[in-house]
């Protein structure tokens, strides 16, 4: 089974999908890691963000996802760059990256790829921005995060901050203009646009704790058929 959860960043769809993988014990996997870690080799190569650049990059370029008990692990080429690619560059440049119809095949072959490889019995929990319109549009299970923007840039100033801290209202209008322009990126984007597939139950985190979105997505594995935890 393929539990496709979309959404803008912010909106609570990694914690969320990583939190149902544990408790169904099953596969998470974090398509947001694979365009950061490809958006830092055109960054560490000093490529532009174009078709023709990718073309020359991506064929070459090794990018391993390894579940760690914390977090995914990411690889680069065999470099360790989970740090990296949790940064606010490395998530500008996978916006940029993401874009890209070479990058955009060649990791949509690599997700699917590592679905297929599963042992009979363990379903996937795969998060990302059209895991339920392309890369899984069959998924048996299929909900689009979305959240107040303002609460979103809280979210994310914390990540980066580590201490949950939002009392620095100029680093607050940074995230958030860093947001919303990233939305219109993926909104307006010609390849794989950032939108809710047409069967995805639509869930506004803003007001849920995190538990709260982990119980309404393990309820809809249940009635498709899947474990719930």
């Amino acid at each position: 089974m393929i539990v496709a959860i979309d959404g803008p960043a912010g909106s609570g769809k990694s914690t969320t999908a990583r939190r149902v993988a544990e408790r169904l014990g099953w596969l998470y996997l974090d398509t947001g890691a694979m365009y950061r870690a490809v958006g830092l080799a055109f960054r560490d190569r000093g490529l532009p963000f174009t078709d023709s650049a990718a073309k020359s990059l991506v064929p070459d370029l090794d990018v391993h996802l390894s579940p760690g008990p914390d977090r995914v692990h990411v690889a680069l080429d065999g470099d360790d760059v989970t740090d990296r690619v949790r940064t606010p560059d490395a998530a500008e440049a996978a916006s940029r990256a993401s874009a890209l119809g070479p990058v955009r095949d060649a990791m949509v072959a690599l997700q699917r790829r590592v679905a297929s490889d599963q042992p009979e019995g363990v379903g996937v929990v795969v998060e990302g921005r059209d895991i339920g319109t392309v890369v899984f549009p069959d998924a048996a299970v299929k909900f689009f995060l979305v959240a107040d923007l303002d609460a979103r840039a809280q979210r994310r100033l914390a990540d980066f901050s580590g201490d949950g801290s939002d009392r620095d209202a100029e680093a607050f209008q940074t995230v958030r203009g860093e947001l919303a322009a990233r939305d219109a990126r993926d909104q307006d984007r010609a390849i794989s646009p950032l939108r809710a597939a047409d069967d995805a139950v639509t869930l506004d985190t803003t007001a849920l704790t995190i538990d709260q979105q982990v119980d309404l997505v393990l309820d809809a594995v249940r009635r498709a058929g899947g474990r719930s935890g």
